[in-house]
């Protein structure tokens, strides 16, 4: 769940001229979180919400740091 909420915070931010930096750390952390979460899954539900998760963390961070990156 918190790959979700990373990943959704992460996509939500590039909508925002300058939430390249929110949109980076969080894609980064719920990119790394979901990896983990994957590795230690046991449900197909839990596997779903991390994909979900993973995709929307990579954007945020693709386009994070496609604005402007970590620092501000």
């Amino acid at each position: 769940m918190a790959t979700f909420l990373l990943g959704l915070v992460a996509f939500v931010s590039t909508f925002f001229p300058s939430g390249h930096m929110i949109a980076s750390w969080a894609g980064a952390l719920g990119f790394g979180t979901g990896l983990y979460s994957q590795y230690i899954s046991a449900t197909t539900a839990q596997r779903s919400l991390n994909i979900i998760g993973l995709v929307a963390s990579f954007v945020g961070v693709a386009l994070g740091i496609a604005r402007g990156g970590f620092l501000p």
